[in-house]
């Protein structure tokens, strides 16, 4: 079975890591779909190939996870791959209801995908790329929270900035 775990990876976590590499183990393939065109709320640090070649820097071995780009509706990404599933990650209580929300809407456009919820583990609960991207824009070390290649760009990110 196919899944697909979307995002727009900016930066990629190790919960990212965490999640995608436990979905792999549930489904004999898993792609990770990086948006194009993220919510109109998120200014990216990173282009689409920067996040693209950090996501496939921070996934190095994961002999069944594939990495591409998608700039369309993620049920038309889903149904282009042949994916039966798409595996979404839920940090705490509040990231429920927005993603429940995006489960219907994605269950009203394409009734046959399914949306699975995992959890990361617990000392990567707390990690999301927008507070890894406030940590390192103010000088702190972010590499407890993503792959060595991810904090080299972060820093180098902020000290062009």
């Amino acid at each position: 079975m196919i899944a697909v775990y979307p995002g727009t990876f900016d930066p990629i976590t190790h919960g990212h890591t965490d999640l995608i590499q436990r979905g792999a183990r549930l489904f004999e393939r898993l792609i990770v779909g990086v948006a194009a065109n993220p919510s109109p709320n998120k200014r990216p640090a990173f282009s689409l190939e920067e996040r693209l070649q950090l996501a496939r820097a921070a996934l190095n071995g994961a002999a069944n996870v594939e990495v591409e780009a998608f700039s369309t509706l993620l049920v038309d990404f889903v149904d282009y791959h042949g994916a039966q599933v798409i595996v979404r990650g839920l940090r705490a209580v509040s990231d429920f209801e927005y993603e429940f929300q995006l489960a219907s809407m994605n269950r009203q456009l394409r009734a046959e995908v399914e949306t699975v919820f995992l959890t990361p583990s617990e000392q990567y609960a707390f990690i999301s790329s927008s507070l890894v991207r406030e940590v390192a824009a103010l000088g702190g070390d972010v590499s407890r929270f993503v792959h060595p290649t991810v904090a080299a760009a972060l820093k180098e990110r902020v000290c062009r900035v």
